[in-house]
């Protein structure tokens, strides 16, 4: 090698040496450099959300994500968007929305109606009949028949449609009172019903009633394996506290039975809609009822029952909705938790319709809707902006008279006020 060759190896070597050398000597600096500016952002990051405002939700800091997800404004598939002319051709198309929602369709069966046992009731017959509403499942009613109404003279009919009230023990029994019955009865009738057995005073009032016990309540309750014998057997002398006990243990597995019905791949309101409707097939099986003159009533879980019977079945010729009905917008933020439970949720549904848009399919069928402005479960706002739109439906549809909506100085409950408006709205119209 010539000196010279050897003296550029030289100084490329030592200024290798001197790179790798500053390198070694900055990679603390940089290193430190990024955990300094981690930890301002950091900082940074829990300092912004420590400044969030308070959100007033029941799912704080979540809300306003949640909020930005739900439809703003009328609904893509409500009635009063201008783009829907024909009320005929809504209908088919909101309606076939709803029940392809519901994930559950069942296929057409005979009721196969039974009847178990037959009381006389002095103007009226008692009767406990179990009939088919799926090709394997059967359910559970009692039916009550004023003796006036016969094959020659059949009579109009009311389906009536049992509350949740976190009553699970009994279904069916709350609106029929029976001798011998428990005590916790006169108590839940006087707080929800005003003291009332109101499928008796429709009988009385010249109506064939039917009242089935919805799926997972009375005669269909949950029991498990082990499940003692007074939740068995239900007797009077149940304590109340083994009343209360049951009912607390239903509540707790509501969610479970919800889950496990979508995992299942259907939904807990399909199985409850679809009972109704198959509520009025029954009746039309039945020759003391004139097919022409059905109508459904029903408080809470009930009135969700009664809107959508209505809005689904056209042989429904009236219907009374009593505590039951809001825009679902405004329920996000602090009604959810006590009021939306899996008995009332149909996925998807409310990209597309508003609660008092699928109510308006019974269009032009006449409903009455109930509130009451002391109703905790609701926020008032949105119960007036359901209103609103239900009035808009019915009124775009030429039909205003045809859509009653009633806001009570009251609680959660059908009272004796509620229920003289009610019986007169049915009488005008079924």
């Amino acid at each position: 090698m010539s000196a010279s060759s050897s003296s550029r190896s030289h100084r490329v070597n030592r200024r290798r040496f001197l790179q790798a050398a500053a390198i070694a000597s900055t990679t603390p600096m940089a290193a430190g450099s990024t955990r300094a500016r981690a930890a301002d952002t950091t900082q940074q990051a829990t300092a912004a959300a420590r400044a969030v405002a308070p959100s007033g939700s029941d799912v704080g800091s979540l809300f306003p994500f949640i909020q930005k997800q739900a439809v703003q404004g009328p609904f893509p598939m409500s009635f009063t968007n201008p783009q829907f002319r024909s009320l005929e051709d809504w209908t088919a198309t909101a309606r076939a929305t709803v029940l392809d929602l519901l994930h559950y369709a069942p296929p057409p069966c005979d009721p196969r109606a039974e009847t178990f046992e037959r009381v006389d009731c002095g103007d009226y017959i008692r009767e406990k009949v179990f009939f088919n509403t799926t090709p394997d499942l059967r359910v559970p009613a009692y039916v009550l028949a004023p003796k006036r109404a016969t094959a020659a003279r059949p009579a109009p009919a009311i389906v009536a449609l049992h509350d949740h009230g976190g009553f699970y023990l009994w279904g069916k029994e709350k609106l029929v009172s029976v001798d011998g019955e428990h005590p916790v009865f006169t108590e839940f009738r006087q707080r929800y019903y005003g003291g009332r057995s109101i499928a008796i005073d429709l009988a009385r009032r010249g109506y064939v009633v039917v009242v089935i016990d919805m799926f997972y309540w009375g005669d269909r309750r949950m029991l498990l394996d082990d499940d003692p014998a007074d939740w068995r057997d239900r007797p009077s002398t149940m304590a109340p506290e083994r009343v209360q006990a049951f009912n607390t243990r239903a509540s707790q597995n509501e969610q479970l039975v919800g889950r496990t019905l979508y995992t299942a791949g259907i939904t807990w309101p399909g199985v409850m809609f679809w009972d109704d409707i198959r509520t009025v097939d029954y009746l039309l099986t039945r020759p003391d009822v004139d097919s022409k003159r059905i109508g459904c009533v029903g408080l809470s879980v009930g009135a969700v029952r009664s809107a959508h019977l209505a809005a689904l079945d056209d042989r429904i010729k009236a219907g009374v909705v009593v505590c039951w009905m809001t825009s679902f917008p405004g329920q996000l933020k602090k009604h959810i938790r006590n009021t939306i439970g899996h008995t009332k949720v149909v996925p998807g549904l409310h990209r597309h319709l508003d609660y008092p848009d699928v109510a308006s399919l019974a269009m032009p069928r006449p409903v009455l809707f109930m509130s009451g402005s002391q109703d905790g479960l609701f926020d008032l706002d949105a119960v007036k902006a359901s209103f609103a739109t239900l009035n808009a439906c019915y009124a775009k549809a030429g039909m205003p008279d045809r859509c009653r909506t009633r806001m009570y100085d009251s609680p959660h409950q059908f009272n004796a006020e509620m229920q003289a408006e009610a019986w007169a709205w049915l009488e005008r119209f079924v």
